[in-house]
């Protein structure tokens, strides 16, 4: 099922495989790094890295999402939209997003991170600045287009960015903390466009206009810091010592049994032909679409439980609020248990329960409870998904292409989710909310049989190893590091 087979290494005839050089541990030891001194290395990477991180996704999300909040300002009557063509302009974005996510981690792995990301940056920045400026449907269709293009490279680079800095079971929770910014983005929208809706007028410019041009603003402004904030590599670091180096690159090479981590096209083929791959893309599919879903609709949800527009702003906070604090909390116990699948089951079990509760009454308070389970189910399973995937994709190459897929058909959720709320099946959207139960429902059965399979495979492994009586030392890892996760001595995340 795996594609490869590989003949264990018999033991030598003393029953021990020779060590090629000191084990792990003697070198951590030679160097001072106890555990204490690793958490110490891990703590000042996490505060180096992960906030400016957060800080352009937050942005980054913000600028893709806040289309929501703009339209309870009056931005389909201005620019004379009809029928579908607000959902038009929503889908537009999502083919040209796609379509830049894997050619992206491959520039990421090309040049480097800071440069690359602080190009793609500036340049949605401008975008988004310019959607403020549209004076029609054609024009607010294009500004998405070139908003996609240039937001599509930012968040399969940086999950595949985070993997070269921590080992697989460190890259859950750091994950989630990265993606709690698109929560935060939620939260922070509704307040910003409840005070930017105040401005309405001001220099003959409409709300809606002004949320485009200041939230582009900002975003530019942090693009400029990108380039001398984002470090590239450990390896290139400037905030570690020589040491601290050495032993960030040791714990990557540990944890990743010494596989394939150059540059070479086979590689990006390698993740092409993984079929393991492409559940993860559908499992991610059913994520995204209730997130991008839920973001972009739900100002107009709670409006049309009976609240005002600019209630219904401030309202679509505490959802985002409860999504952030379950998304990180749940990450960080994963990442302590080694588990993801599991996590990820209870999570769809809660949104399923959420977007009844939405379909299921008319009742606003029912359904305002409805909204914070559906966050609360929804959002933790992107930064769960990613990292289970991310875990089990062997070699830095194969991976950052597999986790570009994932993300491309997760985001191939976001097409579907911009024609999920249809105008006409309003104020209940009963149609929309029952469409999310099944499309959850779906990733639930694949994350379950996932679960299972991988389960099963790594009992196959370690039940060869036993019988053969095989071990491998650092040496003869090397010589399969091209067979990635199909190295006998792979284990997966389960």
């Amino acid at each position: 099922m795996n594609g490869i087979t590989i003949a264990p290494k018999e033991k030598s005839p003393s029953g021990v495989l020779e060590k090629s050089g000191s084990s792990s541990i003697d070198v951590a030891e030679a160097q001072g790094f106890d555990e204490k001194a690793t958490k110490k290395l891990v703590r000042k990477i996490d505060w180096h890295l992960i906030p400016f991180l957060s800080l352009i996704y937050l942005l980054c999300f913000l600028d893709r999402t806040n289309i929501g909040n703009a339209r309870l300002d009056h931005l389909e009557k201005d620019l004379k939209l009809h029928g579908l063509q607000y959902n038009d302009c929503l889908a537009i974005l999502f083919p040209f997003y796609i379509a830049a996510e894997i050619p992206s981690n491959i520039m990421m792995k090309r040049i480097r991170p800071s440069i690359w990301l602080t190009f793609i940056m500036v340049f949605w920045s401008v975008a988004m600045i310019c959607q403020g400026f549209v004076k029609n449907y054609s024009g607010l269709l294009a500004t998405r287009v070139f908003l996609g293009i240039f937001e599509g490279g930012l968040f399969p680079g940086v999950n595949y960015y985070i993997t070269q800095w921590y080992p697989r079971h460190e890259c859950g929770f750091r994950m989630a903390l990265f993606f709690s910014a698109a929560t935060l983005a939620g939260a922070f929208g509704g307040i910003l466009a409840r005070g930017i809706s105040e401005m309405n007028g001001v220099g003959g410019i409409a709300a809606w206009a002004w949320i485009f041009i200041l939230e582009g603003l900002l975003s530019i402004l942090v693009s400029f810091t990108a380039y001398w904030v984002i470090n590239d590599y450990p390896s290139t670091a400037k905030f570690l010592s020589d040491h601290e180096r050495v032993e960030v690159e040791r714990r990557i090479a540990a944890d990743h049994g010494n596989l394939a981590n150059h540059f070479a096209y086979k590689y990006v083929f390698q993740a092409i032909k993984d079929w393991k791959i492409y559940i993860h893309m559908l499992i991610c599919m059913a994520g995204f679409c209730p997130i991008y879903s839920f973001s972009l609709f739900l100002p107009t949800i709670i409006k049309l439980m009976g609240y005002t527009a600019n209630e219904a702003q401030l309202m679509s906070v505490p959802p985002y609020v409860c999504a952030c604090v379950f998304t990180i909390v749940a990450s960080w116990f994963a990442d302590r248990v080694k588990q993801r699948g599991v996590f990820m089951l209870g999570f769809q079990v809660v949104a399923i329960a959420g977007f009844a509760m939405l379909a299921g009454t008319d009742r606003p308070r029912i359904q305002y409870a409805g909204t914070v389970l559906a966050a609360i189910g929804i959002y933790p399973q992107i930064p769960l998904g990613l990292a289970w995937n991310g875990n089990n994709i062997g070699g830095n190459m194969k991976r950052g292409t597999g986790i570009a897929m994932q993300v491309m058909g997760g985001n191939c959720g976001g097409i579907i989710a911009s024609y999920v709320y249809i105008t006409r099946d309003g104020p209940r959207f009963i149609k929309g909310h029952s469409l999310l139960i099944g499309i959850i429902g779906m990733a639930f059965f694949l994350t379950l049989f996932m679960t299972c399979y991988l389960r099963f495979e790594n009992s196959r492994r370690d039940k060869v190893e036993r019988e053969t009586g095989s071990s491998y030392t650092d040496d003869e890892k090397r010589e399969q590091m091209e067979y990635a996760d199909n190295a006998p001595w792979f284990r997966y995340t389960v």
